[in-house]
């Protein structure tokens, strides 16, 4: 099992950009997925969660109104689409998959809770 994440880049504040998380080797369409960062020195930190197959989806209070997490079942793809970006937004994001269907969303925030990884795409946002 496999996760490709890509999509970052250099972006200006209040620019967007997409990442875009591949999984092979298993399908994830039920599974819980999400999307962590850690920018340097930091500690790795949530960001979004789709809860499996209760389809609920949260965010991290730093990204919530601009962030949005999606998927594509037909693709074995997820998505994050970040606008309004803000140089704090600077971090390698991670994209991670569970073996679980569900979630209660205190465990979503938790790095436990996911037993694939992606290797990560670095987004930075200049001011």
């Amino acid at each position: 099992v496999q996760l490709q994440a890509c999509g970052g880049g250099l972006v200006h504040a209040g620019d967007s950009l997409r990442l875009s998380c591949a999984a092979s080797g298993r399908s994830f369409a039920d599974n819980v997925v999400g999307w962590f960062r850690q920018s340097p020195g930091k500690k790795r930190e949530f960001v979004a969660v789709i809860r499996g197959t209760s389809g609920n989806k949260n965010y991290g209070a730093s990204v919530k109104g601009r962030f949005t997490i999606s998927r594509d079942n037909a693709k074995n793809t997820l998505y994050l689409q970040m606008n309004n970006l803000k140089p704090e937004d600077t971090a390698v994001y991670y994209c991670a998959a569970s073996d679980r269907q569900y979630v209660i969303l205190s465990q979503a925030w938790s790095e436990d809770s996911y037993d694939y990884w992606g290797k990560g795409t670095l987004v930075t946002v200049s001011s």
